[in-house]
């Protein structure tokens, strides 16, 4: 078990709320005005900016889907009955959606994150390879013995 507190917990997007505005030396509010104001100025940024949006999306479906369970728990007699139950299948699937956007905010923020450095040098190598266009810009010579439509070669 963590030693985190619940309330820790509870608070993950607190938590990466602080974290980003600290990576990126400004606020939340600032720095989506600023990948706003240009969205390909710094791709991390706007990843960021994207993935907390949707932590904060799944974070307040969270919270609705606990509040209707704890309505519905508070008016059960004793038993647990199979609607109340499907409320909280959806609390734990609100949970892992919340947790699993919260490790890809994560892992944008750590630059040490497995699989960063394979794919910064994958896309390194990618850029240093290139010496002209990554497509041709002409078509290719046409051999002396191409055959005219409606022709054939042999005879």
């Amino acid at each position: 078990m963590s030693d985190a507190s619940p309330d820790a917990i509870d608070d993950v997007v607190g938590v990466l709320t602080e974290q980003i505005e600290t990576h990126f030396g400004m606020s939340m509010h600032q720095l989506k005005a600023a990948v706003a104001a240009a969205p390909t100025a710094n791709s991390l940024a706007t990843d960021v900016v994207k993935w907390h949006g949707l932590l904060l999306e799944s974070q307040t479906v969270l919270e609705r889907a606990e509040d209707t369970l704890v309505a519905a728990l508070e008016s059960q007699p004793s038993e647990v009955d199979d609607p109340t139950m499907e409320l909280a299948h959806r609390v734990n699937a609100a949970v892992t959606a919340r947790d699993g956007r919260a490790m890809v905010v994560r892992w944008l923020l750590d630059p040490d994150a497995v699989g960063k450095q394979d794919l910064a040098a994958r896309r390194l190598a990618r850029l240093r390879g290139r010496q002209g266009p990554a497509v041709p810009t002409s078509p290719p010579p046409r051999p002396a013995t191409t055959p005219q439509p409606g022709r054939s070669l042999a005879r």
